[in-house]
């Protein structure tokens, strides 16, 4: 018999989703990652190092992705949204699962950073969700268009024979477009251009300081 979720509940559920997010190994995908079908590409130190950087530099995207839709949809008014923005975050786990293997592959690691932006942006997805749904998916659409851009640019920077890498941003840059456009078709409000350079400008931050760190 099912029964509703207590406040309890709920923190309990936060907890385990935050150490999901920022333990290493910890995020399980619903899917598997696109990087395994793909063989593994001669590169050397330097280019797995830079690989490596661009690869950390998504993983904390998609852990500010995760924390912002859990602080969103904590927040959300509908339940339609709340449901949706639950559907989307589930979707990130498999991008950060994804982003995490891919770096263990480089012999690499995640950002020492990541506590820091997951509660900066939850901070920031909980008070969207506050002032309310169409401000929420506004600022979901716009987060998914820099995400996006992001994405685009790596895709030109990694070494040509990195298919793994590729094979895993160009799945992202999907994912991400469709959770843009089920935002705006829902509701989203369109945010204005001086709000979105602000945004750029924020997320040049993050991908300068995750780099190498």
């Amino acid at each position: 018999m099912d029964r509703r979720m207590t406040h309890a509940d709920n923190l309990i559920h936060q907890f385990d989703t935050v150490l999901r997010t920022l333990v290493p190994k910890a995020a399980q995908p619903s899917r598997p990652s696109p990087a395994n079908a793909q063989p593994e590409g001669a590169m050397d130190e330097e280019q797995r190092r830079h690989v490596a950087g661009l690869m950390r530099i998504n993983h904390t995207g998609e852990v500010c992705a995760q924390a912002l839709y859990q602080g969103q949809g904590m927040a959300a008014k509908l339940t339609e949204t709340r449901a949706k923005m639950e559907e989307a975050a589930a979707e990130e786990i498999d991008h950060l699962a994804w982003c995490d293997q891919r770096l263990q592959e480089l012999d690499d690691r995640t950002s020492y950073l990541n506590p820091m932006f997951y509660a900066a942006s939850f901070g920031l997805g909980a008070l969207a969700g506050a002032v309310g749904d169409r401000v929420s998916l506004g600022f979901v659409a716009a987060t998914e268009e820099q995400v996006g851009h992001h994405l685009d640019a790596h895709l030109k920077k990694l070494p040509i024979d990195d298919k793994r890498s590729r094979a895993v941003l160009e799945q992202m840059r999907i994912d991400e477009a469709q959770h843009e456009q089920w935002a705006l078709e829902s509701g989203g409000q369109r945010f204005p251009l001086p709000v979105k350079w602000g945004m750029r400008l924020v997320s040049k931050v993050m991908t300068k300081s995750v780099y190498r760190l």
